[in-house]
């Protein structure tokens, strides 16, 4: 049986390239430029001898390939060398360094990049349209996937991180009054640490890893950002509302219990009714009560 299906990628993976110290090439280039002028100085004035004319052509062709092979490393970047095409090793040795010149070299940074993304719109949980950018810390790590197995590694970098702050915006609600659930408000150490494994599995591909990331701007589309506002307004004035009734409950029902231990007064249940009603009445107010003094009987 023939199994059809997408073929898998066949990723490159970064090796060691065989180059060598560019300053010891340059000190026998040196000798070979010494050979020659010696060879052509001691030629000139006196009998021809043709060996010397020998030397000198050999030394300046073995020295023009010389000089063809050098190239500069400079710190955190490495070079990818290549012959007719074919990837053979990855230097990352700083300085001056030297390959044989047929050998190509392409340089990529592996330095760390900061990166924060264009804001854009999604649907969260509920449905309700945002606003999200994020910022990002990535490097390269592995430079023959980023060179090789990707068309661009810093435009895919970029294509990454929109469709992962899309996934992750659309997979938590905005906020939860309530706090009984995971929101993109509320938690933000959770978030980014979900966005940052989503990144690092999106970026595998491309030899990149993410060593930070958060959420740098997030808020309700303008569409309805108002509605939303009155909306978190109310909820919060009904939570305040919330509290502050069981607050006086508790304290209602403490001072009835106080004053039956004590006898203080007894209470039948109308009078008890009348007293709690106070009470609420005085906690659960907005302006300051003013109380009646009753001068004459009990009641």
């Amino acid at each position: 049986m023939v199994e059809t299906g997408t073929p898998a990628l066949n990723r490159s993976r970064e090796g060691r390239a065989s180059t060598q110290s560019g300053y010891l090439m340059l000190l026998i280039w040196l000798l070979l430029l010494g050979v020659a002028i010696w060879a052509g100085a001691t030629n000139i004035g006196g009998p021809e001898v043709a060996w010397k004319w020998a030397v000198v052509v050999v030394s300046a062709v073995a020295g023009t390939l010389i000089l063809c092979g050098f190239y500069l490393i400079n710190p955190n970047e490495a070079a990818a060398i290549q012959l007719f095409g074919a990837y053979k090793g990855t230097d990352r040795e700083e300085g001056l360094r030297w390959v044989l010149p047929w050998y190509t070299r392409k340089k990529i940074a592996v330095r760390a990049n900061n990166v924060i993304s264009d804001k854009i719109k999604v649907n969260d949980l509920r449905g309700n349209p945002i606003e999200m950018a994020a910022q990002v810390v990535w490097r390269v790590t592995d430079t023959a996937q980023a060179l090789f197995d990707v068309d661009d590694y810093k435009e895919f970098v970029m294509a990454q991180i929109e469709a992962a702050v899309r996934a992750i915006g659309s997979r938590y609600p905005y906020d939860d009054i309530e706090h009984q659930e995971i929101t993109l408000r509320g938690n933000h150490d959770e978030v980014g640490v979900e966005l940052r494994k989503a990144l690092i599995e999106r970026l595998d591909v491309a030899g990149i890893t993410v060593d930070e990331c958060g959420l740098t701007h997030l808020a309700y589309a303008q569409e309805i950002a108002g509605a939303m506002l009155r909306r978190q307004q109310a909820e919060a004035v009904i939570a305040a509302r919330k509290k502050l009734v069981e607050g006086a409950v508790t304290m209602v029902e403490m001072a009835l219990q106080h004053l039956s231990e004590k006898n203080v007064v007894e209470l039948d249940d109308e009078r008890k009714a009348a007293m709690v009603s106070n009470l609420m009445v005085v906690l659960c107010g907005e302006r300051d009560t003013q109380p009646v003094v009753n001068t004459g009987s009990l009641y």
